[in-house]
């Protein structure tokens, strides 16, 4: 059953068309990734779905009596408006159900608990919930709210940083469990473990999905479905990233071929008319006309990608020591007491919770900010090159060309070559035209991409890169791993796409709290086999683990287990023996084949599915047996 049908939409911006002629149409349980180039339309075309923009042309249909939902990359909240009003406001019946309980709830409890009024409109709400089953909503935003750390639902939304705002847009989203959800880079500002739960979450949701996102794991393990827009038009495969990539070669290969057979025929024509007009008679006007055409009939070129050819500078034996370093804010110990030798062969990323002080680490390696104890001791033959989150080296009122030139006039490249600063931009996709466009003007993307172009003009051997892959297109991530696999020098990433941290580094440094940082060998994937093993170990393997305390509720939510819940409850506390039986398994193979890199891919991702289905089925035991 189509949920959502696209017909002929077309958008413009100025004189160029950004989409043309888009048609295509989502099923209810289609789970569709949206791939493309910065620029080429992803974003508009999630917000022409949602309608916060008309088309220019055609029509945008959802199903009848169908809910869509919509995450914008930047969302905004009205002023004043507090988490929980963002939250649960404005939705449905229930949520705002749910919102007037939990409102009467705070304001009860913070008036002691004696107002008789107000604690008859608890009740009231509390029966009102249990009548139309909202405690399950209940359940579930508390579960989602958690999750994304969202632990103070008074704070006004103004408060909160750009990352904070995101996940409470994020959270209203999925609370509200439409019907069609669109969500545009939900992984921007989320570690690896909240985005590890996001992805098992959205793998279980029961309506249709569209997502646009640079990680490439999201991507691969929740669509089922790809639309890649290419020259303002939609291509559509039926399959994930992965099978994406392989039809995507064979195309380009096909496309390949008949571009030199194309090529030949143009030749032989072309040798043909120039043998003169005796060789020619009317009969072969046809064959005149066919050579026009075929010279006529524009040629389509490949696709335009980013080339990064930038040469490093030589690096000495001694790089850079951290001795004993600590360093806290207000009272909150960001790092205590850590040392580490870099060589010249690191390549290190760091990760941990959001505010734990990884951009803080990089800020003290770069002698940005000056510990609170222990040294920082840099190489002399050391170039660092840092690539900060904000772009703060960008100067909005230069125009792209003059900012690039007060680097160097011409750029020595990779292989020795030597080409101007005008021929680097092209080949970081800024063509001669918008060469003198003022910095302030590009958009997020373009200027991460001018940020690393600067960056690497200046030949650095110590890479420090603070979240990377924001803001960058899949293509761009692509040629920027290709560049640091050949880059010869100390890389250091903070970043939360695990694909990127797989790709590109061989230890990781993780923020486990209290300023202890720990060192774990090899990338993301071998890390996150030895914590989930680990986290197994920790957890009694037979008994189900105790439900999170919860706020009392009124007498109307307290009732005895009906006959088919009594009959739930059986089968969830035999499906989690199951479950632990084979957890069991999977820890002794992960043990044994610790040297298989690919059998501990396959069995991680096998355990980190079995342990979030049975963090549901447990959750769920822990309710019914409270009551039970």
């Amino acid at each position: 059953m189509n949920v959502l049908t696209l017909e002929s939409v077309g958008k413009s911006y100025g004189m160029d068309p950004l989409l043309e002629a888009v048609t295509f149409s989502v099923e209810h349980d289609e789970k569709v990734g949206i791939i493309g180039p910065n620029g080429c339309g992803k974003t508009t075309l999630l917000r022409l779905i949602a309608g916060t923009e008309p088309p220019d042309g055609g029509r945008v249909m959802p199903a009848r009596g169908k809910r869509l939902a919509y995450l914008p990359q930047n969302p905004t909240f009205e002023a004043g408006q507090s988490v929980l009003d963002a939250v649960f406001a404005g939705g449905s019946e229930a949520m705002r159900r749910l919102h007037d309980y939990e409102a009467a709830n705070r304001t009860l409890a913070a008036t002691g608990g004696t107002d008789e009024a107000l604690l008859a409109r608890v009740t009231d709400l509390a029966h009102a919930l249990d009548v139309s089953g909202g405690w399950e909503l209940e359940a579930r935003a508390e579960a989602v709210l958690g999750r994304l750390g969202i632990t103070d639902t008074s704070a006004h939304v103004g408060t909160l940083s750009g990352g904070q705002r995101k996940r409470v847009a994020l959270a209203r989203v999925l609370i509200l469990q439409p019907d069609v959800l669109l969500l545009d880079e939900p992984t921007n500002h989320l570690d690896a473990v909240t985005i590890g739960w996001l992805e098992a979450y959205l793998a279980r949701y029961a309506g249709a999905l569209l997502l646009v996102t640079h990680d490439r794991y999201f991507l691969d393990r929740i669509t089922n479905r790809m639309l890649e827009i290419e020259r303002g038009g939609v291509n559509r495969f039926e399959g994930n990233y992965t099978y994406y990539l392989e039809r995507k070669e064979e195309r380009e290969a096909q496309r390949e071929a008949e571009g030199r057979k194309r090529e030949g025929l143009i030749r032989r024509e072309l040798a043909w008319l120039r043998r003169g007009a005796k060789a020619r008679t009317t009969k072969q006007k046809a064959r005149i006309d066919r050579a026009t055409e075929l010279m006529a009939r524009p040629k389509e070129g490949p696709e335009r990608s980013l080339e990064l050819a930038a040469a490093a500078s030589r690096l000495g034996k001694r790089v850079i020591e951290l001795e004993g370093l600590s360093k806290a804010y207000d009272g909150l110990k960001l790092i205590d007491n850590f040392s580490f030798q870099f060589t010249r062969e690191s390549r290190i990323g760091i990760i941990g919770p959001n505010g734990a002080g990884k951009s803080t680490l990089l800020e003290l390696i770069a002698g940005r900010i000056p510990p609170d104890a222990g040294t920082v001791t840099v190489g002399q033959t050391v170039v660092t090159g840092y690539y900060d989150q904000e772009s703060r080296a960008l100067k909005d009122d230069l125009r792209v060309i003059e900012y690039i030139k007060e680097v160097a006039e011409n750029v020595v490249t990779a292989d020795g070559s030597v080409i101007t600063a005008s021929q680097m931009l092209e080949r970081f996709l800024f063509p001669p035209k918008g060469q003198y466009t003022l910095v302030g003007s590009l958009s997020g993307g373009e200027r991460r991409r001018l940020h690393l172009l600067r960056l690497l003009m200046g030949a650095p051997n110590v890479l420090l890169l603070d979240e990377p892959t924001n803001d960058f297109d899949i293509p761009t991530l692509v040629a920027l791993e290709t560049y640091l696999d050949a880059f010869a020098g100390c890389l250091v990433v903070v970043s939360h796409d695990r694909y990127f941290l797989d790709r590109t580094v061989d230890h990781i440094f993780r923020f486990e709290g209290n300023g202890r940082i720990r060192i774990y060998p090899g990338d993301y994937s071998a890390f996150l086999a030895v914590h989930e093993r680990e986290e197994a170990e920790r957890i009694p393997a037979k008994a189900p683990r105790a439900a999170k305390p919860r706020s009392p509720k009124p007498a109307a939510e307290q009732r005895k287990l009906s006959y088919k819940e009594t009959r739930e409850l059986e089968a969830l506390e035999a499906r989690i023996a199951e479950a632990e039986a084979r957890k069991a398994e999977i820890e002794a193979r992960l043990a044994a084949e610790a040297a298989d890199f690919e059998a501990v891919s396959g069995l991680s991702t096998e355990m980190k599915d079995l342990m979030t289905a049975m963090d549901h089925d447990m959750e769920r035991w822990a309710e019914l047996a409270e009551r039970a």
